[in-house]
């Protein structure tokens, strides 16, 4: 069969077949009587060979060692091959990944291309430095990597970093809601604990339901920053987790600051007082005492100027002491409001 004819039939080009001729390794064994070369059955195999081991990725040479080298392990390669091919793989997805979040960001010019392109960039650097300046220094007009930004705020390690992601999905508005809330269900509580925080940072109606979710998290921690963020938005939904936070001495001064603000907005001091105050009754634990002590400072209204003044008269000095302390700073304060 002449190399026209193969060509035809094999779909490799002429050029090609002579580049293999040249290389030894496809040879025609036979040539006509005019001096053409002629193909046989057994040089249109290797052929086939050939071409089929160029699918799966080998080079030309490796092909030939494959098909000429007794001793060659073909397992070996096609290992080699699983791997860079793997490889390839997750960098064709790594480049997806990234034309997806530019594409989501909808840029205007080939100006916020380039720019969101060195941010994405710059998110993926090691140096802290270097991914903070990069997050505070995007215009406030310009469109945003929105999931890149979650993606990172889920991640990060470095509160600085950690904080300048914050601001900026918060200057997003709600755009960023729904990658933090895949956070809040992760199983990891390191995720759970960054997406509740960067939620705090969101003011709309949206991020307050994901924050109600969060109060019932089985993390004290994710539960407490859920509640005060809440309570500082009037919602009184955050206040038994607030209540645990000042008996157990979690930020219990912000938990008490925040209770106080709660009945400010939804009068009910006797039921959180009421709760305090057994509390109160119920543990021997002074240190935990002296805090309900001090948080019922906090309260206004008065339940809370009531117990104080029981309290003042409490087996335990340290906390009739404070409790004697605040009543008379409480009233002291009166006293001058009525002068004024």
């Amino acid at each position: 069969m002449l190399i026209g004819e193969v060509s035809r039939r094999s779909g490799v080009s002429t050029r090609m077949l002579r580049h293999y001729d040249t290389l030894g390794l496809v040879k025609p064994t036979g040539r006509t009587s005019g001096g053409y070369r002629e193909y046989s059955a057994d040089d249109i195999r290797r052929l086939f060979h050939v071409e089929s081991l160029r699918t799966l990725g080998l080079s030309l040479n490796e092909a030939r060692r494959a098909l000429d080298e007794p001793d060659f392990a073909p397992g070996d390669l096609v290992g080699d091959l699983i791997f860079h091919t793997r490889e390839r793989i997750a960098a064709e997805e790594e480049l997806l990944a990234k034309l997806e979040r530019v594409d989501a960001a909808s840029p205007a010019e080939w100006d916020d291309v380039l720019r969101l392109i060195s941010l994405l960039r710059a998110l993926e650097s090691e140096s802290g430095a270097r991914r903070q300046q990069a997050i505070l220094s995007q215009d406030g007009n310009a469109a945003l990597p929105v999931a890149a930004l979650v993606e990172a705020a889920l991640s990060e390690d470095d509160p600085n970093v950690a904080g300048a992601l914050r601001w900026s999905l918060a200057r997003a508005g709600g755009r960023g809601l729904a990658g933090l809330a895949t956070g809040l269900d992760s199983e990891n509580v390191d995720v759970r604990r960054r997406a509740t925080v960067a939620i705090t940072a969101v003011q709309t109606a949206e991020a307050t339901v994901l924050l109600r979710r969060a109060l019932d998290d089985s993390d004290a921690t994710v539960r407490g920053r859920a509640a005060l963020a809440l309570g500082s938005r009037g919602c009184v939904d955050s206040t038994p987790v607030l209540l645990e936070m000042v008996v157990e001495g979690r930020r219990d001064v912000e938990a008490a600051e925040v209770l106080g603000l709660l009945t400010e907005v939804s009068p009910g001091d006797d039921d959180v007082v009421g709760v305090l105050q057994d509390k109160l009754d119920s543990v021997d634990d002074a240190g935990t005492r002296l805090r309900i002590t001090q948080a019922l400072a906090e309260i206004p209204g008065p339940a809370a100027r009531e117990a104080l003044a029981r309290l003042a008269d409490d087996g335990d000095p340290t906390v009739a002491g404070t409790a004697a302390a605040i009543v008379n700073t409480q009233d002291r304060g009166r006293r001058l409001r009525r002068r004024s």
